[in-house]
C-alpha cells in the first residue's frame, strides 16, 4: 500500500506499452477484462490503481493482488462460472476480491449490506456461492442473527484474514479465458421476504459498460470519485469504464456532502457517479462555490428520477458535462440524456442510445401508436442480462419478444417526444427509488402483516426532498386492537433493511379498492398528499 495521489508516479513517467484498444463501435469485439487490467499494469505499473483514504495501490499491486484472489479460489476447487459472495463496507480490499474473482472468471455476488441478517444469507445461498467475503462488523450481524453461514468466511478486517487467505506474494493463477456468455457477477434487485431476484449479468454485457470510457471522457489520467456502494450497479458502470482506460479510482466508504467536496478538490477527481439525492445534498451546501472543482470532465446519473430544476442547478453551477442514463440493471436498451448539450431537454431522460432498440407498449404487448404512452421495452446488442438466478418465470415475465429480439421490460411508462426523447409519465410497478436504492412495496408490506395488530397494508412511495422518495404505509387494524401508528412504525422499522424503514404509518379504516378488488395506490398518495 502506498500514500501516492491518483495520477502521480512514484519514478519517472512510463510510457504506454500495448494496451488493448477500447472499441468505440456498436458490437466490438468480445475481450478478457482481465487481460485489460494487466496491460495497464504492465504500462503503468508505478501509477495509483485504488485509493481510499489515506491508502493507496498502484496498478502493479492491483495486478499482483489479482492474480493472488485468482489463485487462491483456484487452490480452493473454486472453478470457473462458479460465484463467491461479499457483504461489506466499500474498501480496496473488496474491490481486490472483485477483480481478482473476475480474473479467475468466478462470478461475483456484490450483496447490500443494509438488507436484513435473513435476506442477506438467502440471497447467498441463492447465489450459490463458495465463499463469502464480507467486514467485521457484517459478519458480526450476520451471525448473530442466524449462527454460522454454511459457507467459509474471509473478513476484510478481522480473522480470519483476507491477508492470511490470500496465496503466496508472486502466486500465478492458471489462465481461464472467459466467454462472453459466463456470469459475471449476480446483482440482486431485492429480497426481504420471499425468494431473492439475483439479476446475471454476463461478460459480454459488463465488457459493453467497459467499452464506453473513451466516449465519455475516461482516459488514463483519469480520476473517478466514487461515494455509492460498490455493491450497486449504479457504481459498477463508472467502476470499470475508468479501469478500463487505466485511470484511477478513488474509493468514499461514507457519502456526506461536504467531505465530498474536499475530497473531490483535493484529488482533482475528474469523473464522478451520483445518484439525483447526492446531487441535491451537495448543491444545497452553503459553501458549495468555495470549493475548485474545475477538473471535473463529467458527471453522472442514474437509478432514480432527477428532477429538471436539479439539473439546472448542476449545469449553472458545476464545471463539466452531466450526463444521465436511464435503463436497468437488467439492461436491455439505456437513454442518455446529455443534459449540458442539450438544454431545453431537461425533463426528459433523453435519447436511445446509439444502437439500442426502444419502444413503447400497451397492457396487451402491443406497440403503442406513435405520441402514446406505454411501458418500456429495451433491446441492445450485448448489454442484456442472461436471466434471474434460479428464476427462470421471473425472467419470462420480464422478457417481450419481438422480430427475432428479445426485449426487456422496464415496468415504468413512457412518451416519445418529436424529437424522440423519452419522458417517463409514471411507473406500471410500484417500485420506490430512495436515495437511488430500489424499494419492492411488497417486500415491506409482507413484513408489515406479521404485525398482530395489522390486518390490511399498503405501501406507497411519496416524495421526499432528502431522498426522492420514501416509504409510507396505510394500515388497517384488526378489529380489538389498540396500537397506535407509531408503534406499528417502530416495530416494521426493526425488522426492515436500513434503506426499506417506513417514513410514516397511517391507519385507514380501509383501503380504496377497484371492483375488482386491487387496492389503488394511486388513491393512497393522492390522500397522503392532500
Amino acid at each position: 500500500m502506498t500514500n501516492q495521489r491518483p495520477g502521480s508516479d512514484h519514478g519517472q513517467h512510463v510510457e504506454p506499452t500495448h494496451v488493448p484498444h477500447v472499441d468505440r463501435g456498436l458490437s466490438p469485439a468480445f475481450g478478457d477484462p482481465a487481460e485489460v487490467l494487466r496491460a495497464h499494469a504492465r504500462a503503468r505499473p508505478r501509477h495509483v490503481a485504488v485509493a481510499c483514504g489515506d491508502r493507496s495501490i498502484t496498478w502493479a499491486e492491483l495486478d499482483a493482488l489479482m492474480d493472488r484472489v485468482a489463485a487462491t479460489l483456484q487452490h480452493e476447487g473454486i472453478e470457473p462460472t462458479r460465484s463467491i459472495a461479499i457483504c461489506a463496507a466499500t474498501s480496496i480490499e473488496y474491490l481486490v476480491a472483485f477483480l481478482g474473482a473476475m480474473r479467475a472468471a468466478v462470478a461475483v455476488a456484490p450483496i447490500s449490506p443494509s438488507l436484513t441478517p435473513q435476506a442477506i444469507v438467502a440471497m447467498i445461498a441463492d447465489s450459490g456461492a463458495r465463499r463469502v467475503f464480507a467486514d467485521r462488523a457484517n459478519a458480526e450481524a450476520l451471525a448473530a442473527a442466524n449462527g454460522p453461514l454454511s459457507v467459509p468466511v474471509t473478513l476484510f478486517d478481522g480473522s480470519p484474514s483476507f491477508e492470511s487467505w490470500l496465496r503466496p506474494a508472486g502466486a500465478a493463477p492458471a489462465h481461464v479465458t472467459p466467454g462472453p456468455d459466463w456470469p459475471f457477477n449476480i446483482i440482486y434487485s431485492s429480497g426481504t421476504t420471499g425468494a431473492p431476484k439475483g439479476i446475471v449479468q454476463p461478460y459480454a454485457m459488463r465488457w459493453t459498460h467497459m467499452q464506453r470510457g473513451p466516449a465519455h471522457g475516461y482516459d488514463a489520467d483519469a480520476v473517478t470519485l466514487i461515494s455509492t456502494p460498490l455493491y450497486s450497479n449504479t457504481t459498477l458502470v463508472s467502476v470499470f469504464p475508468t479501469l478500463a482506460t487505466g485511470g484511477a479510482i478513488v474509493l468514499m466508504p461514507r457519502f456526506d456532502a461536504q467531505r465530498y467536496l474536499e475530497l473531490a478538490q483535493r484529488v482533482r477527481a475528474s469523473h464522478t457517479m451520483l445518484v439525483p439525492v447526492q446531487y441535491h445534498r451537495i448543491m444545497a451546501l452553503p459553501g458549495f462555490g468555495r470549493y475548485d472543482l474545475a477538473a471535473f470532465r463529467a458527471k453522472f446519473s442514474t437509478s432514480a428520477p432527477f428532477a429538471a430544476e436539479l439539473k439546472r442547478d448542476v449545469l449553472a453551477r458545476w464545471p463539466g458535462g452531466l450526463t444521465e442514463f436511464y435503463g436497468m440493471t437488467e439492461g436491455g436498451g439505456t437513454c442518455v440524456l446529455q443534459a449540458h448539450v442539450h438544454r431545453e431537454k431537461l425533463h426528459t431522460v433523453g435519447l436511445p442510445a446509439e444502437g439500442h432498440d426502444i419502444r413503447l407498449i400497451d397492457d396487451a404487448g402491443r406497440e403503442v401508436a406513435r405520441g402514446g404512452a406505454g411501458e418500456v421495452v429495451g433491446w441492445s446488442p450485448a448489454n442484456m442480462m442472461t436471466g434471474y438466478h434460479n428464476r427462470p418465470e421471473a425472467t419470462a415475465a420480464a422478457e417481450w419478444h419481438r422480430e427475432g429480439k428479445r426485449f426487456i421490460r422496464t415496468g415504468d411508462v413512457g412518451r416519445f417526444d418529436e424529437d424522440g426523447f423519452l419522458t417517463l409519465v409514471d411507473r406500471k410497478k410500484d417500485m420506490i427509488i430512495s436515495g437511488g436504492f430500489n424499494i419492492f412495496p411488497g417486500d415491506l408490506e409482507a413484513v408489515m402483516r406479521e404485525h398482530p395488530a395489522v390486518s390490511e397494508v399498503a405501501v406507497v412511495g411519496m416524495p421526499s426532498e432528502e431522498w426522492g422518495e420514501t416509504p409510507v404505509a396505510f394500515v388497517v387494524r384488526k378489529a380489538g386492537t389498540r396500537e397506535n401508528a407509531d408503534d406499528i412504525r417502530a416495530w416494521a422499522n426493526e425488522r426492515l433493511g436500513r434503506m426499506q424503514r417506513v417514513a410514516a404509518v397511517h391507519l385507514v379504516a380501509e383501503l380504496p379498492r377497484s371492483a375488482i378488488g386491487k387496492v389503488l395506490k394511486r388513491e393512497l398518495r393522492a390522500r397522503y398528499a392532500r
